[in-house]
C-alpha cells in the first residue's frame, strides 16, 4: 500500500474504502447493509402508523357519528383491515350469539362480558405484535453498529502499527491514511446506529400510545356492552 503521495483526494470516502483492510471492509459493508435495513424498517413505520392512526380517527368519528354499532360494523365491510372495527364485529358477534341463546341470568350476562373482553384482548395482542413487528431489528442495529465500528477501528489502527513496523517509519504519511481507514469504520458504525436508536424510540413510543388507544376502544366497547345489557333488565 502506498502512503507517500497523500492528497485530499486521498481521504475521501471511496478512496478510503477501496484502501482498507479486507476485514476492515467487510465491517463496512455489513455497517451500511444494516443502516440500510434500519432505514427500510423507519421508512416502513412511518407510514405504517400514520396510516393506522388516521384509520382509527376516521372509525372513531364513525362510532361517535350517533349510528349505532351494528351501522358502523356493517359499514366497515366483511374483513376490515384495521382493527377498531375487527374488535367491533368481534364484540358484536359475541353479543349476537348470546342473545340468541338467551340471556336469563346475570351470570350469563357476566360470561359474556367475559367473553367479549377476551375477544378484544387478543385482537389488541395480536395488533400490538403487528405493529412492533421490525422493531427488535433497529433494537440490534443501534445497540451492535457502534461496536462493530469499534472492531473495524482496532483492527485498521493494528494494521497501520503493522505498516510502521515494516516500513520502520513513523511519519504521518504512513500512519495517517491507515488511521483514517480505521476511523472511517467508526463514523459508519455510529451513522447506522444513530437513526436507528431515535427510530426504536419513537416507534416504541408509537407503538405503545396505539396499544393504549386499542384499550381504550376496548374499555369504551365492553362499557356500551354492559349498557345494554342494563338495559334489558
Amino acid at each position: 500500500m502506498d502512503h507517500t503521495a497523500i492528497t485530499p483526494d486521498s481521504f475521501n470516502f471511496i478512496t478510503l474504502f477501496l484502501r482498507a483492510d479486507w476485514v476492515v471492509k467487510l465491517v463496512m459493508i455489513g455497517l451500511a447493509v444494516a443502516s440500510l435495513w434500519s432505514w427500510t424498517v423507519i421508512l416502513d413505520k412511518t407510514f405504517r402508523f400514520a396510516s393506522l392512526n388516521r384509520a382509527a380517527n376516521a372509525f372513531e368519528d364513525a362510532v361517535a357519528s350517533g349510528k349505532s354499532l351494528e351501522e358502523v360494523a356493517a359499514d366497515a365491510g366483511e374483513r376490515p383491515r384495521h382493527v377498531l372495527p375487527r374488535m367491533l364485529q368481534g364484540a358484536l358477534r359475541e353479543w349476537r350469539e348470546s342473545r340468541a341463546k338467551g340471556l336469563s341470568t346475570d351470570t350469563q350476562a357476566a360470561f359474556l362480558i367475559q367473553r367479549i373482553d377476551r375477544v378484544l384482548d387478543a385482537a389488541i395482542a395480536r395488533e400490538s405484535a403487528r405493529v412492533e413487528l421490525g422493531l427488535g431489528s433497529l433494537a440490534i442495529v443501534a445497540t451492535a453498529s457502534p461496536f462493530i465500528g469499534l472492531f473495524g477501528t482496532v483492527w485498521g489502527i493494528m494494521t497501520a502499527f503493522q505498516s510502521i513496523a515494516i516500513q520502520k517509519n513513523t511519519s504521518l504519511a504512513v500512519v495517517a491514511p491507515s488511521i483514517a481507514e480505521a476511523l472511517f469504520a467508526t463514523a459508519i458504525g455510529l451513522v447506522a446506529a444513530i437513526p436507528a436508536y431515535i427510530a426504536f424510540n419513537a416507534f416504541s413510543t408509537a407503538a405503545g400510545k396505539f396499544s393504549g388507544r386499542l384499550e381504550g376502544f376496548a374499555d369504551d366497547l365492553s362499557t356500551a356492552i354492559q349498557r345494554r345489557l342494563a338495559d334489558r333488565v
